[in-house]
């Protein structure tokens, strides 16, 4: 299951942490975040080695403003805080996986 992110836990969960963490910038009414959002969750049941988290950029602006998120769905992988990969739009789980480099 995906952890829910808030501007005010982000940096504990995403910027402190170790490993990889996947956090996927949608907002509830992006038709696109909506379409994306199951594979979202699979990749969260599937994948130990990563946190797969979810920001409501309508919730979190300044958030997804330091990250220059300019459009949503925006997936980025963290690696021990840093960003290390991202992909923008709606993708198929196969291709994004590739991109992000998982």
């Amino acid at each position: 299951m995906e952890k829910e992110l808030t501007a005010q836990n982000f940096a504990q969960n995403v910027e402190q942490a170790k490993g990889a963490v996947l956090v996927d910038f949608w907002a509830p009414w992006c038709g696109p975040c909506r379409m994306l959002a199951p594979t979202i969750r699979q990749i969260a049941d599937e994948r130990t080695d990563v946190t797969v988290c979810k920001l409501n950029v309508d919730e979190a602006q300044d958030v997804a403003a330091r990250y220059g998120v300019m459009s949503i769905p925006t997936v980025v992988l963290f690696r021990d805080g840093k960003e290390a990969a991202r992909s923008v739009g709606l993708l198929p789980k196969d291709r994004l996986l590739a991109a992000l480099g998982l």
